[in-house]
């Protein structure tokens, strides 16, 4: 039996600025570097494209059966509060065949924490 695929949205806010995706696309791109055999998009919560429920049908028609979401948020604002758990929700209805799960921002994981800490004591002038 084959090992369904497993795949990982970035979820960011988005922006008009074209420029504001470069972080986002180049954490997307260290993914693929280091596990190309993981399935990763880029989603956005507005202002650009593509949105959540497109990364997730492109994954979806791809083969993805496990799929990971991933807010690259600092923290748990309205939009991860409240607009993204309704909108998993709505979208794990539609798509009943994938394990889709939320995971908590990124920004609340203590590693992140503790690196931005150790960058930002860096910069220090004394």
């Amino acid at each position: 039996m084959q090992q369904a695929q497993a795949a990982i949205i970035l979820l960011a806010h988005g922006s008009r600025d074209p420029l504001w995706r470069q972080p986002i696309e180049a954490v997307a791109a260290h993914i693929r570097a280091s596990q190309p055999l993981l399935a990763v998009r880029c989603a956005y919560m507005e202002l650009c494209e593509p949105g959540l429920p497109a990364a997730l049908a492109e994954l979806a028609a791809q083969g993805a059966a496990r799929i990971s979401i991933v807010p690259l948020f600092l923290g748990a604002g309205r939009h991860v509060r409240d607009d993204l758990p309704r909108q998993v929700q709505a979208l794990a209805q539609a798509h009943p065949h994938i394990d889709l799960r939320l995971q908590p921002p990124i920004g609340e994981d203590d590693r992140v924490m503790a690196l931005m800490a150790e960058i930002a004591a860096s910069t220090a002038i004394y």
